[in-house]
């Protein structure tokens, strides 16, 4: 069976997040999306604990599962912030664990440190190698994944407070780390261009703060397995057989809010060679940079632009349905009453949103709607679209009409000025 999955979510006790993101919400709106399985996110939080408890149950299969059956695996979000070598490190870690019990364990071994009923995603002054050898101290089935590895703030190549190798940051505990996330901003395309990272597994999340469709989802993983286990699931990411690990879908990662460098208040959006120029340095404010994951490539980088390696998992990039049709239509907003109506009456007659995006023919999507909306989904579904790249926390767009471009872009020229729009060519699927 395939099973797509979503597993680095957050709960409503994170910061950022919305208030109605529940369980019921999650899978209602999953299931839209196409989702078969989700990360439970933050598990260490006490009163989303509660929640998971009241919603799931366990079955021995390692996976949670609702009354009617959809299906969750526990996974948590930890921050790590600590000094090594001089500088100020920040890391994010994906955490999955096979039942409750470990969870708790978890949880009340992480107390012993700090709080984590603050936020769902709860911070500790712990190394990396020290974090990873303390959670496998309470269960060796407990894994532990670095997510948004590109990331500059938070993420283990991060250009602010991130390493330049796994060993540099996990050191005698590298041997435990099989897989790592890509992040928004990245695809694995750019991470093929390290040949140090031919060994993981690369794997892609929404790290969504929302239960909405076009949040959950926008990043996931697609499994052909015969039985859906928490064993299984890890063995497939470890194993990394392109027969079994099918793809994952991406964001088109100039999409994502730290693809290229710049500073936003300044309306500067540099390329990396432009930021070399400059030294690094805003142009307008004089201040550093705010280096994006495509400048952390290149520097990092010992393989051009195309190579992909040997029993490479493959991916597809895709833009989630309710954009599509907020940026066609010219919507104020992607939840706006008139995006939704249209979503919903594709959901209606094709099941759920990957279906739309990535199977439906031509003609049966003009069954259903406008013209313009079909053309878009099938330049997205092939590749064949423009994008503006993402900033400095701004995400970036795609371009299906010159005419309509994000206001902000329209009244900031500097923006414009400061780089070509890119043009993208899948080497997914």
């Amino acid at each position: 069976m395939k099973v797509i999955s979503d597993f680095h979510i957050h709960g409503r006790f994170s910061r950022a997040t919305s208030k109605s993101t529940t369980i019921p919400n999650l899978v209602k709106y999953a299931r839209m999306k196409g989702l078969h399985l989700l990360g439970t996110g933050d598990f260490t939080h006490p009163k989303w604990m509660e929640e998971l408890k009241k919603h799931l149950y366990e079955d021995g299969t390692g996976i949670l599962k609702t009354k009617d059956g959809f299906c969750f695996i526990l996974q948590t979000e930890i921050s790590l912030v600590y000094f090594q070598d001089g500088r100020l490190r920040k890391i994010h870690n994906l955490v999955l664990c096979p039942n409750f019990e470990t969870a708790e364990q978890i949880t009340e071994t992480l107390k012993k440190r700090g709080r984590v009923d603050y936020d769902g995603r709860p911070t500790f002054g712990i190394p990396s190698p020290e974090f990873v050898e303390l959670m496998k101290s309470v269960d060796k089935r407990v894994e532990i994944i670095p997510a948004h590895i590109w990331t500059p703030w938070f993420g283990l190549f991060g250009a602010n407070s991130g390493f330049n190798s796994i060993e540099e940051c996990f050191q005698d505990q590298a041997k435990h780390i099989f897989a790592l996330e890509t992040g928004l901003s990245s695809d694995p395309a750019m991470n093929w261009r390290l040949s140090a990272l031919d060994k993981y597994t690369l794997v892609s999340n929404s790290d969504s703060h929302s239960h909405w469709p076009w949040r959950i989802g926008r990043e996931a993983n697609v499994f052909e397995m015969k039985r859906l286990t928490y064993d299984d699931f890890i063995k497939i990411i470890k194993d990394k057989d392109p027969k079994k690990f099918l793809y994952t879908i991406e964001f088109f990662p100039e999409e994502g809010k730290y693809h290229l460098d710049g500073h936003r208040n300044c309306g500067v959006r540099l390329s990396p060679k432009e930021s070399i120029k400059n030294k690094n340095i805003c142009p307008v404010c004089k201040k550093p940079l705010t280096i994006g994951v495509l400048h952390r490539v290149e520097e990092l980088a010992d393989r051009e632009e195309g190579f992909i390696p040997k029993n490479a998992i493959p991916f597809r990039s895709l833009i989630p349905l309710s954009e599509i049709i907020s940026y066609v239509t010219g919507a104020s907003q992607v939840s706006s009453q008139r995006v939704w109506k249209i979503y919903t009456k594709l959901i209606k007659a094709f099941g759920d949103e990957f279906t739309v995006l990535l199977e439906v023919p031509k003609e049966e999507l003009l069954k259903i709607t406008e013209e313009k909306i079909v053309d878009a989904v099938l330049k997205v579904r092939e590749g064949k679209i423009r994008m503006e790249a993402g900033f400095d926390g701004k995400y970036g767009y795609p371009v299906f009409d010159e005419k309509t471009k994000p206001r902000e872009i329209q009244q900031n020229p500097r923006i414009q000025k400061s780089l070509t729009d890119f043009s993208i060519s899948s080497t997914q699927l």
